[in-house]
């Protein structure tokens, strides 16, 4: 058996003529295109590159984008003056903030200073609760693309076994929620899991998002299960040579029935929900 490949991409391009038409439409009604702004501190090279398929696929879609930068080691109260500036801003629909944030900032206080509406990445408390009540808002992008991806490989999970592999806020959790929202049975799998194997093996849907290549392996997978890896690591292979792998073994292809890619797979997809969010909230405001 070879799986099937879930191809982020292709679910991506398949969004943009509805995102553009939408972007468009807010243009016209109240004479600017959406904004998604983007929170930049110091110069990470992962963020950099992150940012340049922002800002591509905004000016494709037909949204502006604005870049907002902060030195490496600015403080935590500098950090949220300039979220209070963007939050105040009303040529800016969405935000989004680099992660990880600079030594001596607290994440939670952050997150928390985001203005609910604007915030695109669904990191809010405040999007998160809407989030574990089944209500609409903004589920965290990586999230929601590992959802869709789900939907897209299985068209309906109503009472399939699903397991969940990371306890993240921002990841592991709001899949888990997503999925009981639409009555899939889920069980979440975290650092104290005994004996992960077991759970993994139940799985007619497996959800993969740790930060730890080569996590599952062939024989931890059901025949036949639809596997979302979310992980997105950095190696250096035998040869010498850097890739970016996910945390599912290479293995796992000759046993699941569908499985995403890495890279091509949820984070090519992640940035279309970004945009899609900043379209959304545009339209709400």
């Amino acid at each position: 058996m070879t799986a099937r490949r879930i191809d982020g991409q292709e679910v991506a391009r398949a969004r943009h003529q509805d995102i553009a038409r939408r972007s468009q439409a807010v243009t016209k009604a109240r004479g600017r295109p959406p904004c998604l702004a983007a929170l930049s501190i110091g110069d990470d090279h992962a963020w950099r590159v992150y940012q340049r398929r922002q800002r591509r696929l905004c000016g494709q879609l037909g949204l502006n984008y604005h870049d907002a930068s902060l030195p490496a080691d600015c403080p935590q109260d500098q950090l949220l003056a300039a979220i209070d500036q963007l939050n105040a801003d009303e040529a800016i629909d969405g935000i989004i903030i680099q992660a990880p944030l600079p030594a001596g900032c607290a994440t939670d206080v952050i997150q928390e200073r985001l203005c609910p509406i604007k915030d695109v990445e669904g990191i809010n408390p405040a999007n998160l609760g809407l989030v574990v009540a089944g209500r609409d808002g903004f589920a965290p992008c990586t999230a929601r693309a590992a959802w869709t991806l789900a939907q897209a490989a299985a068209t309906d999970v109503r009472g399939m076994e699903a397991v969940v592999v990371g306890a993240s806020v921002i990841v592991g959790r709001p899949v888990a929620q997503l999925l009981l929202a639409a009555e899939a049975t889920v069980s979440v799998c975290h650092i104290a899991t005994r004996d992960l194997a077991f759970h993994t093996r139940r799985a007619d849907l497996l959800v993969v998002a740790v930060g730890k290549a080569g996590l599952i392996t062939a024989d931890m997978v059901r025949p036949g299960a639809i596997v979302i890896d979310v992980g997105i690591n950095r190696i250096v292979d035998a040869a010498g040579q850097a890739q970016t792998v996910g945390d599912v073994d290479p293995g796992v292809w000759e046993v699941a029935g569908a499985l995403t890619p890495v890279p091509g797979g949820v984070g090519s997809l992640t940035t279309t929900i970004l945009v899609e969010n900043t379209v959304a909230a545009a339209e709400r405001r």
